[in-house]
């Protein structure tokens, strides 16, 4: 099934597979080599470096400046249109900040069987694109708390001190590194106006403090009460002191008050701004307000985001891909959040757009959220390899739409706003735009950290037929790997089925969030009859408690919720799981072989050696990686 994505990748990136031969012995490998009978040629090599003068050749004596300038020389001379081999723009060492996102598009696409690869040319991570501008001009404020201003005319909603996210001030004070509590909780109100209401919630007297400047903050907010499934990112409209009620801008994903009051904290005031770590910015103003994570302003790289996409890789329709473009160890950080997050619309048929499926508009990021430090939309053959993506205010990687036969792998993802792989398809019985990409050897450590609510490290939605191998996933407040569509799609139409997922470790799941798995598969084939496409198999599951807070049900190790039929388990091991038994969910119509959760389990078939990152993997693995 894997194979002809495999080969494709081959024929386009055997120097981006093994850049650092490439690099020593130019001539010795390359992309055409891959075929039986075809002759080994010299890749066509072009240098970017900080130091470099886009007026220049692009030579390594006399490297060009930047990537875009490149991409544009490639682009205008037509050098990518008969490819007797691979271009390699090699990108040395340094920071290289990012004010408007980089745009690759069909035009920029490799020919011939061979790729155009962007590759950072001194080792995996060493030339970083950073999504932000470093801030300076601080002057004292008051206390441990500084002060500088920044252009309002570009607002952002996350901030980075030396490679670590800085906390919007907030009330109550963050505690917890595995979740976003201590919390306070919405009550139940006397007003009937109030009642099941996404936009007005009722505060316990005493939470809030009728002094505090409000106007410029946020409700952080686990909607739905009982439910701990979504989070959504609000703006205050207002406070009724009497009635002691918040309104909200928008509406919530689900009531803030249903069986009992939803989870919340506020964010973004100035009267938050009680200890280090935290910064306040006020939108009107520009006025930018920080206690040193450090305790001394001298100490800190403070970096405020520009963008919320770093590379931007998209045809311009299903059938206008880009293909055989490939980026190479490079290093993407620092990217922006939003001033407000829901998952999903509301209602059915809530995007406006009439489709034979409108219930998806429920299961599908709004237009308006739908962002990737790489964003990948209509594309095939596109390998992403050796990538660091770390401290981002979305996904690290977001597959929109139309994307197939492209390759992840062999890179390292941490301190995500939003998911790690996020690989969303189209609208259901509208065309299989979605399928068949291998995410492999990557290590994911800590997603969700500005979306906790439907946070994952691997999360396919309406794709099929893609290989999830050889991965490590933990701390999420949610899911680790998460395979959904909509219980209502039709058999014919559904194409969320055949995915693969073997050699995962995971570990520290659902940390804050309740009635769902560590792996969690939805509406993936809802009618009978039940023909079993789907596989996961050399699976670890350790440590997965929710928050003592959290209201639902407790999370499982495996969770088959409604329409998560057609699966065949064999040999996985869940241990620590805070639900009553590790697996949770439908046994008719999936089939077992070897599993702990079931009679007869046989640890000795665990192929624990595989099981993971391979030895291979190119960037030193995070501490506290849970062993074999």
């Amino acid at each position: 099934m894997f194979r002809r994505s495999r080969k494709r990748f081959l024929r386009g990136a055997v120097c981006a597979a093994a850049a650092l031969a490439c690099l020593t012995v130019p001539a010795a490998a390359t992309a055409g080599a891959a075929d039986a009978g075809q002759s080994t040629c010299t890749p066509k090599r072009f240098f970017v470096s900080t130091q470099g003068d886009d007026g220049a050749n692009g030579t390594i004596g006399k490297p060009w400046k930047s990537v875009e300038h490149a991409r544009d020389v490639i682009r205008q001379r037509g050098l990518n249109k008969n490819m007797s081999c691979d271009i390699q723009v090699e990108v040395r060492a340094g920071d290289y900040p990012v004010a408007k996102t980089i745009q690759f598009n069909e035009a920029d696409s490799g020919s011939n069987g061979h790729s155009v690869i962007y590759q950072s040319y001194d080792g995996p991570g060493k030339a970083r694109f950073l999504g932000a501008k470093q801030i300076g001009g601080w002057q004292k404020y008051k206390g441990n708390i500084y002060k500088t201003q920044v252009d309002k005319n570009q607002p952002f909603y996350t901030l980075y001190d030396n490679g670590q996210r800085a906390t919007t001030a907030r009330t109550p004070n963050r505690t917890s590194t595995e979740t976003l509590g201590p919390y306070f909780q919405a009550v139940e109100s006397s007003d009937d106006a109030l009642t099941n209401s996404q936009q007005w919630m009722a505060y316990k007297d005493g939470d809030l403090d009728q002094n505090w400047d409000l106007h410029d903050a946020q409700v952080v907010v686990w909607s739905g009460g009982h439910w701990s499934w979504f989070t959504d990112t609000d703006p205050i409209l207002n406070v009724n002191w009497t009635k002691k009620f918040i309104s909200l801008r928008y509406p919530t994903r689900f009531s803030l008050y249903s069986h009992v009051g939803s989870r919340y904290f506020l964010q973004n005031s100035l009267d938050f701004l009680d200890e280090a770590g935290e910064y306040y910015l006020d939108h009107a103003t520009g006025e930018l307000y920080y206690w040193p994570r450090s305790g001394s302003i001298d100490n800190s790289q403070v970096w405020a985001p520009t963008v919320q996409t770093v590379f931007s890789v998209a045809g311009s329709s299903p059938n206008a891909k880009v293909h055989d473009l490939s980026l190479d160890g490079l290093t993407v950080q620092y990217t922006d959040f939003t001033d407000w997050y829901r998952y999903g619309w509301n209602g059915v048929g809530d995007s406006g757009v009439i489709h034979k499926y409108p219930d998806y508009d429920r299961q599908i990021e709004m237009t308006r959220n739908r962002y990737g430090a790489v964003t990948l939309t209509n594309t095939t053959h596109v390998a992403l390899r050796r990538m660091h993506f770390a401290d981002t205010g979305w996904t690290g990687v977001f597959m929109l739409f139309a994307n197939d036969h492209d390759t992840i792998s062999d890179s390292l993802f941490e301190r995500l706003g939003g998911d790690g792989v996020k690989l969303e398809g189209g609208y259901p019985g509208e065309g299989n735009l979605s399928h068949d990409n291998v995410l492999t050897d990557n290590f994911i450590n800590w997603v969700g950290e500005l979306v906790p609510g439907d946070a994952s490290g691997y999360e396919v939605v309406d794709s099929g037929h893609n290989e999830l191998s050889n991965s490590v996933i933990q701390h999420s407040a949610r899911y680790a790997v998460s395979v959904k569509a909509i219980t209502t799609v039709a058999n014919a139409d559904n194409y969320a089925g055949g995915n693969v997922l073997k050699y995962l470790k995971i570990a520290h799941a659902g940390q804050d969030s309740g009635d769902m798995g560590a792996i969690d598969s939805y509406g993936v084939q809802n009618f009978e009859p039940h023909t079993i496409e789907s596989q996961m198999s050399q699976i670890t599951v350790d440590d997965v408690n929710a928050d003592p807070s959290m209201p639902d049900v407790v999370p499982s190790g495996i969770h088959m919720d409604a329409g998560g039929c057609g699966w065949n388990f064999s040999n996985i091991k869940v241990t620590n799981a805070q639900y009553k038994a590790p697996f949770h969910g439908d046994t008719h119509c999936n089939t077992f072989e070897n599993d702990s959760w079931n009679d007869g389990f046989d640890e000795s078939k665990l192929e624990l050696d595989k099981i993971g990152v391979t030895p291979n993997f190119p960037y030193p693995l995070p501490e506290n990686t849970p062993a074999h």
